[in-house]
């Protein structure tokens, strides 16, 4: 796309955690042109004056009025709240659609939306006007087993543990998202009922169309404000050098998977849009341990990354981060 041809982006639900993050990716990526900035909450704002970080770096402010003449919109409103947004607004006939939100993610709500996890569907991305972006845990899980599932070696239940920072529940504080409550605390949620499930065993089974095993999953809320931190294990018969060669061989033309052969932390994968998976295997079963930033692989930049999928772009466009090292 050429630079004086660029892509017009519309955010909704900007003053959010993931609108925010979506407004930093895109004011420096070479072929936006990030159009407005929707919030009912915050409309007449400057942006910097809610997101303060981005001060003298933007002087939108936020708005509560559309326009649909924009190539795409990215709906980061709350779960449920796209449905109805959609049904109530309209854009051009043209206008490509990226939700952030797990409205259009199971087959049975899709609506024409394409699941967007690039690493299982990335032809599909690249042909999709609707876009449903997968949610945080769902991301880091599915990429652990992926390899797995297409070798059909999902046969026997699935554990998995999986920590997120406070941002995963969102700018609107309830009672375990305050300071007082997360500072120095660590506390489970949603065991095995986690929303996320249904993504995931739909990816695997669209890999492995034999896939029934269990799927025991305890999520954690963890007391920093970034990442996921996944730990699973699953029975795997072969040795530890056939499992680091098929996923070497899933991801050998993915850019943002690194499979790295020393164990990993969370600070590698904050503030970028990497996945790091790091296997061993104990007796006959494999551990994988997978990382990314929710807010960005787990969000905002893979839904960069889709865009430029759709765009037919380079997927990494504007998705050059560094992690934040200390």
């Amino acid at each position: 796309m050429e630079i004086n041809n660029k892509i017009k982006v519309g955010i909704i639900g900007a003053a959010g955690y993931t609108g925010g993050e979506l407004i930093r990716i895109l004011l420096h990526h070479p072929n936006v042109n990030i159009e407005y900035c929707y919030s009912r909450s915050q409309h007449g704002k400057k942006i910097y004056d809610v997101h303060t970080d981005l001060i003298g770096d933007i002087d939108l402010h936020f708005t509560n009025e559309l326009s649909k003449e924009i190539d795409v919109a990215f709906l980061c409103l709350p779960h449920g709240e796209s449905k109805h947004f959609i049904e109530n607004n309209s854009f051009s006939p043209t206008t490509k659609i990226i939700d952030l939100s797990n409205d259009f993610r199971l087959k049975k709500n899709a609506n024409n939306f394409v699941y967007g996890l690039p690493e299982l569907n990335k032809n599909e991305i690249k042909n999709a006007k609707h876009l449903a972006n997968p949610g945080c845990f769902a991301t880091a899980i599915q990429l652990a087993l992926l390899p797995l599932a297409k070798e059909n070696l999902l046969q026997n239940d699935i554990h998995i543990s999986a920590v997120t920072g406070s941002t995963g529940a969102g700018v609107s504080l309830s009672e375990t998202s305050h300071f007082t409550w997360r500072n120095n605390n660590f506390s489970v949620y949603k065991p095995f009922t986690h929303q996320h499930l249904g993504e995931i065993t739909e990816s695997l089974h669209q890999l492995q169309e034999s896939f029934d095993a269990s799927i025991k999953f305890i999520p954690y809320r963890g007391d920093f404000t970034r990442g996921i931190l996944a730990s699973i294990y699953v029975e795997f018969e072969d040795s530890l050098d056939a499992a680091k060669q098929l996923f070497t061989n899933y991801y050998c033309d993915e850019p943002f998977v690194v499979i790295s052969n020393k164990n990993i932390d969370l600070k590698q994968v904050v503030n970028t849009n990497k996945c790091l998976l790091y296997i061993e295997k104990h007796e006959n079963q494999l551990m994988i341990i997978s990382m990314i930033d929710n807010l960005v692989k787990g969000a905002s930049g893979q839904a960069v990354q889709n865009m430029n999928l759709m765009f037919a772009l380079d997927e990494t466009t504007g998705l050059k981060l560094k992690s934040v090292a200390y």
